[in-house]
Protein backbone atom coordinates (compact mmCIF):
# COMPACT_ATOMS: atom_id res chain seq x y z
CA UNK A 1 0.00 0.00 0.00
CA UNK A 2 1.47 3.33 -1.03
CA UNK A 3 1.03 6.09 1.53
CA UNK A 4 2.82 8.81 -0.42
CA UNK A 5 -0.33 10.45 -1.81
CA UNK A 6 1.20 10.69 -5.30
CA UNK A 7 -0.73 9.56 -8.37
CA UNK A 8 0.69 6.24 -9.45
CA UNK A 9 1.20 6.04 -13.21
CA UNK A 10 0.02 2.44 -13.28
CA UNK A 11 -3.29 3.32 -11.63
CA UNK A 12 -6.33 1.89 -13.37
CA UNK A 13 -8.01 5.30 -13.23
CA UNK A 14 -6.22 6.21 -16.43
CA UNK A 15 -8.76 4.07 -18.33
CA UNK A 16 -11.75 5.94 -16.90
CA UNK A 17 -13.22 8.53 -19.27
CA UNK A 18 -15.15 10.61 -16.71
CA UNK A 19 -14.77 10.88 -12.93
CA UNK A 20 -17.46 12.47 -10.75
CA UNK A 21 -17.47 12.91 -6.97
CA UNK A 22 -20.86 12.98 -5.26
CA UNK A 23 -20.58 15.30 -2.25
CA UNK A 24 -22.87 16.56 0.48
CA UNK A 25 -22.29 19.01 3.28
CA UNK A 26 -24.20 16.89 5.80
CA UNK A 27 -25.51 13.37 6.22
CA UNK A 28 -29.07 12.31 5.52
CA UNK A 29 -29.59 14.26 2.30
CA UNK A 30 -29.73 11.17 0.09
CA UNK A 31 -26.26 11.42 -1.46
CA UNK A 32 -25.86 7.66 -1.84
CA UNK A 33 -29.35 7.20 -3.30
CA UNK A 34 -28.58 9.95 -5.83
CA UNK A 35 -25.34 8.14 -6.71
CA UNK A 36 -27.22 4.88 -7.29
CA UNK A 37 -29.86 6.50 -9.51
CA UNK A 38 -27.21 8.31 -11.56
CA UNK A 39 -25.44 4.99 -12.11
CA UNK A 40 -28.65 3.19 -13.13
CA UNK A 41 -29.67 6.02 -15.47
CA UNK A 42 -26.25 6.09 -17.13
CA UNK A 43 -26.47 2.31 -17.52
CA UNK A 44 -29.89 2.67 -19.18
CA UNK A 45 -28.23 5.06 -21.67
CA UNK A 46 -25.72 2.39 -22.64
CA UNK A 47 -22.82 3.57 -20.48
CA UNK A 48 -20.42 1.45 -18.47
CA UNK A 49 -20.21 2.73 -14.90
CA UNK A 50 -18.08 2.14 -11.84
CA UNK A 51 -19.31 3.13 -8.38
CA UNK A 52 -16.66 3.58 -5.69
CA UNK A 53 -18.06 3.81 -2.16
CA UNK A 54 -15.50 5.55 0.05
CA UNK A 55 -17.90 6.25 2.90
CA UNK A 56 -15.85 3.90 5.04
CA UNK A 57 -17.90 4.23 8.21
CA UNK A 58 -21.31 4.00 6.54
CA UNK A 59 -21.04 1.99 3.31
CA UNK A 60 -24.60 1.71 1.96
CA UNK A 61 -24.08 1.44 -1.79
CA UNK A 62 -23.92 -2.40 -2.00
CA UNK A 63 -27.24 -2.82 -0.20
CA UNK A 64 -28.94 -0.27 -2.46
CA UNK A 65 -27.90 -2.37 -5.45
CA UNK A 66 -29.10 -5.55 -3.75
CA UNK A 67 -25.56 -6.85 -3.31
CA UNK A 68 -24.58 -7.36 0.29
CA UNK A 69 -22.72 -10.60 0.82
CA UNK A 70 -20.30 -10.86 -2.10
CA UNK A 71 -16.55 -10.79 -1.55
CA UNK A 72 -14.01 -9.18 -3.83
CA UNK A 73 -10.98 -11.04 -5.09
CA UNK A 74 -7.57 -10.08 -6.39
CA UNK A 75 -6.60 -10.73 -9.99
CA UNK A 76 -3.27 -10.16 -11.67
CA UNK A 77 -4.57 -6.73 -12.69
CA UNK A 78 -5.89 -5.68 -9.28
CA UNK A 79 -9.07 -5.88 -7.27
CA UNK A 80 -12.03 -6.93 -9.39
CA UNK A 81 -15.27 -4.95 -8.85
CA UNK A 82 -18.52 -6.67 -7.96
CA UNK A 83 -20.89 -6.42 -10.93
CA UNK A 84 -24.62 -5.89 -10.51
CA UNK A 85 -25.65 -8.15 -13.41
CA UNK A 86 -24.31 -10.32 -16.21
CA UNK A 87 -23.83 -7.34 -18.55
CA UNK A 88 -21.03 -6.05 -16.27
CA UNK A 89 -22.12 -2.51 -17.09
CA UNK A 90 -22.12 -1.43 -13.43
CA UNK A 91 -19.23 -2.43 -11.17
CA UNK A 92 -19.08 -1.69 -7.44
CA UNK A 93 -16.28 -1.37 -4.95
CA UNK A 94 -16.87 -0.75 -1.25
CA UNK A 95 -15.24 -1.52 2.06
CA UNK A 96 -18.48 -3.39 2.82
CA UNK A 97 -17.15 -6.22 0.63
CA UNK A 98 -14.08 -6.47 2.87
CA UNK A 99 -15.93 -6.80 6.17
CA UNK A 100 -16.39 -10.26 7.67
CA UNK A 101 -19.63 -9.18 9.30
CA UNK A 102 -21.78 -6.48 7.65
CA UNK A 103 -22.58 -5.10 11.12
CA UNK A 104 -18.91 -4.58 11.97
CA UNK A 105 -17.96 -0.97 12.71
CA UNK A 106 -14.94 0.56 10.98
CA UNK A 107 -13.13 2.20 13.90
CA UNK A 108 -10.05 3.65 12.23
CA UNK A 109 -7.99 6.77 12.69
CA UNK A 110 -7.42 9.17 9.81
CA UNK A 111 -4.13 7.73 8.46
CA UNK A 112 -5.59 4.22 8.10
CA UNK A 113 -8.72 5.58 6.40
CA UNK A 114 -6.62 7.62 3.98
CA UNK A 115 -4.41 4.63 3.16
CA UNK A 116 -7.48 2.52 2.37
CA UNK A 117 -8.94 5.25 0.14
CA UNK A 118 -5.67 5.54 -1.79
CA UNK A 119 -5.65 1.77 -2.28
CA UNK A 120 -9.25 1.78 -3.51
CA UNK A 121 -8.44 4.57 -5.96
CA UNK A 122 -5.29 2.93 -7.30
CA UNK A 123 -5.82 -0.82 -7.15
CA UNK A 124 -9.33 -1.49 -8.48
CA UNK A 125 -9.33 -2.79 -12.06
CA UNK A 126 -12.31 -0.94 -13.54
CA UNK A 127 -11.46 -1.71 -17.12
CA UNK A 128 -12.55 0.66 -19.89
CA UNK A 129 -15.54 2.43 -18.31
CA UNK A 130 -17.35 5.63 -19.22
CA UNK A 131 -18.01 6.97 -15.74
CA UNK A 132 -16.63 6.47 -12.25
CA UNK A 133 -18.98 7.81 -9.56
CA UNK A 134 -17.29 8.26 -6.19
CA UNK A 135 -19.71 8.29 -3.25
CA UNK A 136 -18.02 10.22 -0.45
CA UNK A 137 -18.76 10.61 3.27
CA UNK A 138 -20.61 13.78 4.29
CA UNK A 139 -18.68 16.90 5.20
CA UNK A 140 -15.20 18.16 4.29
CA UNK A 141 -12.87 15.81 6.11
CA UNK A 142 -9.49 14.16 5.68
CA UNK A 143 -11.02 11.66 3.27
CA UNK A 144 -12.13 14.39 0.88
CA UNK A 145 -8.69 15.99 0.85
CA UNK A 146 -7.12 12.60 0.12
CA UNK A 147 -9.46 11.98 -2.82
CA UNK A 148 -9.03 15.47 -4.27
CA UNK A 149 -5.25 15.22 -4.12
CA UNK A 150 -5.16 11.69 -5.56
CA UNK A 151 -7.43 12.60 -8.49
CA UNK A 152 -5.71 15.86 -9.42
CA UNK A 153 -3.51 14.18 -11.99
CA UNK A 154 -6.52 12.64 -13.73
CA UNK A 155 -8.44 15.91 -14.24
CA UNK A 156 -11.80 14.71 -12.90
CA UNK A 157 -14.97 16.23 -14.32
CA UNK A 158 -15.67 17.52 -10.84
CA UNK A 159 -18.19 17.33 -8.02
CA UNK A 160 -21.95 16.96 -7.95
CA UNK A 161 -23.25 18.59 -4.77
CA UNK A 162 -26.39 17.13 -3.19
CA UNK A 163 -28.59 19.16 -0.86
CA UNK A 164 -32.13 19.19 0.49
CA UNK A 165 -34.31 22.31 0.45
CA UNK A 166 -33.91 23.11 4.18
CA UNK A 167 -31.74 26.05 5.21
CA UNK A 168 -29.46 23.92 7.43
CA UNK A 169 -28.56 21.65 4.51
CA UNK A 170 -27.98 24.57 2.16
CA UNK A 171 -25.67 26.22 4.72
CA UNK A 172 -23.57 23.05 4.78
CA UNK A 173 -23.40 22.99 0.97
CA UNK A 174 -21.92 26.50 1.08
CA UNK A 175 -19.02 25.01 3.03
CA UNK A 176 -18.75 22.25 0.43
CA UNK A 177 -18.51 24.88 -2.32
CA UNK A 178 -15.70 26.57 -0.40
CA UNK A 179 -13.90 23.23 -0.01
CA UNK A 180 -14.13 22.44 -3.74
CA UNK A 181 -12.75 25.84 -4.70
CA UNK A 182 -9.87 25.60 -2.23
CA UNK A 183 -9.09 22.06 -3.42
CA UNK A 184 -9.22 23.10 -7.09
CA UNK A 185 -12.08 20.67 -7.75
CA UNK A 186 -14.55 21.82 -10.43
CA UNK A 187 -18.23 21.82 -9.47
CA UNK A 188 -20.43 20.21 -12.12
CA UNK A 189 -23.67 21.29 -10.47
CA UNK A 190 -26.14 21.07 -7.60
CA UNK A 191 -28.97 18.56 -7.14
CA UNK A 192 -31.80 19.41 -4.75
CA UNK A 193 -32.97 16.09 -3.33
CA UNK A 194 -36.20 15.42 -1.40
CA UNK A 195 -37.73 18.39 -3.17
CA UNK A 196 -41.44 17.75 -2.58
CA UNK A 197 -43.41 14.54 -2.16
CA UNK A 198 -44.94 12.63 -5.07
CA UNK A 199 -48.35 11.17 -4.19
CA UNK A 200 -48.42 7.48 -5.21
CA UNK A 201 -52.08 7.81 -6.27
CA UNK A 202 -52.32 11.06 -8.24
CA UNK A 203 -48.58 11.84 -8.75
CA UNK A 204 -49.11 15.38 -7.47
CA UNK A 205 -45.93 16.81 -5.95
CA UNK A 206 -46.33 18.60 -2.58
CA UNK A 207 -43.56 20.59 -0.91
CA UNK A 208 -43.20 18.83 2.44
CA UNK A 209 -40.14 20.91 3.24
CA UNK A 210 -39.31 24.27 1.71
CA UNK A 211 -38.31 24.36 -1.95
CA UNK A 212 -36.00 26.19 -4.31
CA UNK A 213 -33.05 26.46 -1.94
CA UNK A 214 -30.73 24.52 -4.22
CA UNK A 215 -31.56 26.70 -7.21
CA UNK A 216 -31.05 29.89 -5.20
CA UNK A 217 -27.69 28.58 -3.99
CA UNK A 218 -26.64 27.79 -7.56
CA UNK A 219 -27.49 31.32 -8.63
CA UNK A 220 -25.58 32.85 -5.72
CA UNK A 221 -22.42 30.91 -6.55
CA UNK A 222 -22.90 30.78 -10.33
CA UNK A 223 -23.03 26.97 -10.28
CA UNK A 224 -25.21 24.98 -12.72
CA UNK A 225 -28.45 23.70 -11.21
CA UNK A 226 -28.98 20.10 -12.31
CA UNK A 227 -32.50 19.46 -11.03
CA UNK A 228 -34.97 18.83 -8.21
CA UNK A 229 -35.54 15.20 -7.18
CA UNK A 230 -38.87 14.70 -5.36
CA UNK A 231 -39.53 12.15 -2.64
CA UNK A 232 -41.10 9.08 -4.22
CA UNK A 233 -42.24 6.14 -2.06
CA UNK A 234 -41.45 3.74 -4.91
CA UNK A 235 -37.86 4.97 -4.99
CA UNK A 236 -37.50 4.34 -1.26
CA UNK A 237 -38.96 0.86 -1.68
CA UNK A 238 -36.63 -0.12 -4.52
CA UNK A 239 -33.56 1.16 -2.67
CA UNK A 240 -34.49 -0.92 0.36
CA UNK A 241 -35.01 -4.04 -1.74
CA UNK A 242 -32.08 -3.47 -4.12
CA UNK A 243 -34.33 -3.27 -7.20
CA UNK A 244 -33.69 -1.18 -10.32
CA UNK A 245 -35.98 1.85 -10.00
CA UNK A 246 -35.09 3.24 -13.44
CA UNK A 247 -36.19 0.04 -15.18
CA UNK A 248 -39.26 -0.55 -13.01
CA UNK A 249 -40.66 3.00 -13.10
CA UNK A 250 -39.33 4.59 -16.30
CA UNK A 251 -42.30 6.99 -16.59
CA UNK A 252 -42.00 8.37 -13.05
CA UNK A 253 -41.09 11.99 -12.34
CA UNK A 254 -37.95 10.91 -10.53
CA UNK A 255 -36.73 8.82 -13.48
CA UNK A 256 -37.39 11.78 -15.79
CA UNK A 257 -35.39 14.12 -13.56
CA UNK A 258 -32.40 11.77 -13.55
CA UNK A 259 -32.56 11.38 -17.34
CA UNK A 260 -32.35 15.16 -17.65
CA UNK A 261 -29.42 15.29 -15.22
CA UNK A 262 -27.59 12.58 -17.14
CA UNK A 263 -28.15 14.46 -20.41
CA UNK A 264 -26.40 17.44 -18.83
CA UNK A 265 -23.54 15.24 -17.62
CA UNK A 266 -23.19 13.79 -21.11
CA UNK A 267 -23.07 17.26 -22.64
CA UNK A 268 -20.34 18.25 -20.18
CA UNK A 269 -18.44 15.08 -21.03
CA UNK A 270 -18.61 15.82 -24.74
CA UNK A 271 -17.47 19.39 -24.19
CA UNK A 272 -14.56 18.10 -22.12
CA UNK A 273 -13.62 15.66 -24.89
CA UNK A 274 -13.76 18.39 -27.53
CA UNK A 275 -11.60 20.68 -25.38
CA UNK A 276 -8.96 17.94 -25.00
CA UNK A 277 -8.72 17.30 -28.73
Amino acid sequence: MDGSGDVKPESHLKNVKNILLILSGKGGVGKSSVTVQLALTLQSQGKKVGVLDIDLCGPSIPRMFGIGHERIYQSSQGWVPIYTDASKSIGLMSIAFLLTNPDDAVVWRGPKKNAMIKQLLDDVFWGDIDYLLIDTPPGTSDEHITVAEALRGYHPDGAVLVTTPQAVSIADVRREVTFCRKAGLPIVGIIENMSGYVCPHCEECTNVFSSGGGRILSEQYHIPFLGCVPIDPELTSTLESGMNFVNKFPQSKVAGVFRTIVETLETNSQNKLNADQ
